[in-house]
């Protein structure tokens, strides 16, 4: 006989909480940021450009610019870019809403595309096919940690003159055919928050090749004026101009220093995190009612988030009713994403509801499972019963 469901009054698997992603902080990192706080510099000093300096090198980019979030990173992206008033940029559905946010920002209009129904990536092809004259950028979403067909996103691209920018936020750490994430794209954008595979408090970076953007991109980042206070010091000069309306996305040594000792950890955190997914993959095996996203041959992904699909057609109740039976035996279970375009701030744009039916029909099944590095061996185990005990009390 099946345990009593702690929804309905039985005991929960855990006696707290299970968070979906937390951060792991260290003993070194609080030094190193300790060390920080008794410097002179808090801020444009350099540990900002030693912590680019290291991401660039990691990546193997010839550039990245450190600003204050991963939102932030991708608007000054969307600015290098040259997007503008009317411009459209095309972008998937299944990703939070800050991927679209930074096109509205700059007056432009996002243009959603479908996702692939295996691994809610954007699929190229439905992509391609909302180019229009007014189409000057694609941004690719690296949905869970798993790289985008960058070898097709990036035909496409050439094709139509577009400017490709990889939203990697998810994928730090991550390669598509033995190439890293940070070199695919003609931009590429990631995120240091507490959840992200390693964190700055919150941050980001954008890494590219090309030396315009790097430069539009520092200017941008601190109010669009030519030179920060540490080049002022060290021209002995007070003189500086604003070229371009910027905004303070400035990241600041304190982070900086704190990202440099997250970064050198970054490769065993993400062993790790492959570790709890083969686990995650060889338990579900026996659960008929959850399917996991498929990964490619070509991909190494790094499991910034673990999402399962629910086989409705097996179930009694739908999503709503398994994410409280998980909540109530303590795994904190999630959902990524609401297609943007169904918040209401895109209705008042004028998006209709009914624009990318697979990413919609996915969006029903969804439910995020806990995995980050710091996770114990009983965490694992606490989720896999959960999910199994929740799913078989609900199977037809």
């Amino acid at each position: 006989m099946a345990s009593r469901l702690a929804i309905d009054g039985g005991k929960p698997v855990r006696s707290t909480l299970l968070p979906y992603g937390r951060q792991s902080v260290d003993e070194e990192d609080i030094r190193v940021v300790v060390e920080v706080l008794k410097s002179d510099w808090l801020t444009t000093g350099p540990k900002v450009h030693e912590f680019e300096g290291g991401f660039a090198n990691f990546v193997g980019s010839k550039y990245a610019v450190a600003v204050s979030s991963g939102t932030a990173a991708l608007h000054a992206a969307v600015f290098a870019a040259g997007i503008g008033p009317g411009d459209e940029v095309i972008v998937p559905p299944m990703t939070f809403a800050a991927t679209a946010n930074v096109v509205v920002y700059q007056g432009g209009n996002p243009v959603f595309a479908d996702v692939d129904p295996d691994t809610l990536l954007l699929d190229p092809n439905k992509a391609e096919a909302k180019i229009t004259p007014r189409t000057k950028a694609i941004i690719a979403v690296d949905y869970a940690g798993q790289p985008c067909d960058y070898d097709s996103l990036r035909g496409i691209a050439t094709r139509h003159n577009l400017i490709l920018i990889a939203d990697a936020c998810h994928a730090l750490g991550a390669t598509y055919k033995k190439r890293k994430v940070g070199t695919l794209a003609d931009l590429n954008v990631f995120s240091f928050h507490p959840v992200k595979h390693i964190t700055t408090g919150e941050g980001g970076m954008i890494t590219t090749d090309n030396p315009k953007f790097a430069e539009r991109m520092k200017i941008f980042r601190n109010h669009g004026i030519t030179a920060d206070h540490q080049q002022r010091k060290e021209q002995g000069s007070w003189f500086y101009e604003m070229v371009d309306l910027g905004y303070n996305y400035r990241l600041t040594d304190i982070q900086c220093a704190l990202g440099l000792t997250q970064l050198k950890k970054l490769d065993a955190w993400v062993a790790k995190r492959h570790e709890i997914a083969a686990h995650y993959a060889t338990a579900f095996k026996s659960r008929p009612e959850v399917e996991p996203l498929a990964v490619l041959p070509d991909r190494y992904p790094v499991w910034h988030l673990y999402v399962i699909r629910l086989k409705l057609e097996r179930l009694r109740v739908g999503r709503k009713e398994i994410f409280a039976a998980l909540r109530a035996e303590n795994i904190g279970a999630n959902v990524h994403y609401i297609p943007v375009y169904w918040h209401p701030y895109y209705h008042r744009l004028g998006y209709a509801s009914r624009l990318c039916p697979v990413a919609e029909e996915a969006y029903e099944r969804l439910i995020t499972l806990p995995l980050f590095s710091s996770m114990a061996d009983q965490d694992v185990q606490d989720v896999i019963t959960a999910v199994s005990k929740v799913t078989k009390a609900y199977s037809l």
